[in-house]
């Protein structure tokens, strides 16, 4: 037990030999420093991404214009390209950027935290229902013609909708919470994906049908600007208590016998954990559809670049699941003249890059 918990305690070694408290401070500060210095390399990454996926499309736009156009929002540099270019820029690839960000560094996020929380590598953000939920709210609103924001609400609310089923039923099974949180999570899942087989049956073979068969295969071509202020809410309100309680995410991966010693009111943080899951998972899948593999695969990654430590975990996440799908989004629209769905990529990406994260852990 004592080597577990050495792993999450870093004050621990600081304490030795350091009589002068502002010494004592000052070391805890530059220890600090150097461990989040970590997740510079991602951030550099990232921003390397953000910047080339403006180049990737059908409308060729070079560096040089690029940052004057972007600067241009904040400096006073004289006009020299189109008004096509600024639209381009500004109403088209903006938003998917954005879009593709934030979806991934939802699902990345969500994936990790569950993943402590239920203390099992394999556990993805869906394991509660919420993209089963979610894909029978947006197949219902298609059939019954909603518009996209119709989609995306009904997608979002029964996203949650199914969480919340799962979470209320769990609660009257005197057995393992985690336990019955995941039988509860498979059973309802499975309810909501026979409603979604249901409606694509009774659906309209030339219309409807291949409109719900796209959606579920997850795609971020139709975001449009106001998409992504209506999903960026909820998703940072997500991603802010995980951030604040990330010590408590390092205990709570301990027995439950273990890290209630600790003093530490599991059932508390296991209802904030899924709370704020749920909501960065359903906004992320109620404008995107169905992206499988990465709240698996990415925090996988992330262990492996860094360790099981949520203080970096978390930050590193985020980071490489913006990274990810935003790579992929532009494979996607690149790749092809048609565009390929989101969900068809990860998965032929992320199963083989997972067995082969699983085949390094094995020879470390």
């Amino acid at each position: 037990m004592t080597s577990s918990l050495r792993t999450f305690n870093f004050l621990e070694p600081l304490s030795e030999g350091k009589n002068n408290e502002k010494e004592w401070t000052m070391d805890i500060l530059n220890r600090k420093g150097r461990q989040y210095r970590a997740i510079y390399p991602f951030i550099i990454i990232l921003i390397g991404i953000f910047l080339f996926s403006f180049a990737v499309g059908r409308y060729p736009i070079d560096i040089i214009t690029l940052l004057k156009v972007l600067g241009s929002k904040a400096f006073p540099i004289e006009k020299t390209w189109s008004d096509t270019v600024e639209v381009v820029v500004f109403q088209v690839r903006l938003p998917r950027i954005m879009g593709a960000m934030l979806v991934g560094s939802a699902l990345s996020l969500s994936g990790a935290v569950y993943q402590g929380m239920f203390k099992n590598p394999l556990v993805s953000p869906d394991i509660l229902g919420v993209s089963a939920g979610a894909a029978f709210g947006a197949a219902l609103a298609i059939f019954l013609s909603f518009n996209t924001a119709g989609i995306q609400l009904m997608a979002f609310c029964f996203g949650i909708l199914a969480v919340a089923l799962v979470y209320f039923i769990s609660q009257r099974i005197k057995a393992d919470p985690l336990i019955s949180l995941v039988i509860i999570g498979i059973l309802i899942g499975s309810i909501f994906n026979s409603f979604v087989s249901l409606i694509k049956y009774m659906a309209d073979t030339e219309d409807k049908l291949p409109a719900i068969t796209f959606w579920l295969m997850g795609s971020l071509s139709g975001i449009m600007p106001k998409d992504i202020k209506n999903i960026s809410i909820p998703i940072l309100l997500g991603m802010a208590p995980l951030f604040l309680l990330r010590w408590d995410l390092n205990v709570l991966s301990l027995d439950e016998d273990e890290a209630r010693s600790l003093g530490l009111d599991t059932g508390r943080i296991r209802f904030i954990v899924i709370i704020c899951s749920t909501l960065m998972t359903a906004a992320a899948v109620s404008v995107s559809g169905i992206i499988g593999w990465i709240g698996l695969v990415i925090p996988h990654l992330g262990r492996l670049l860094v360790g099981p430590d949520y203080r970096l975990l978390i930050p590193t996440t985020i980071l490489l699941g913006s990274s990810y799908l935003l790579l992929i989004d532009n494979i996607a629209r690149a790749l092809t003249t048609v565009e390929i769905p989101l969900g068809i990529l990860t998965s032929l990406i992320g199963a083989p890059f997972f067995i082969f994260l699983l085949l390094n852990r094995g020879r470390s």
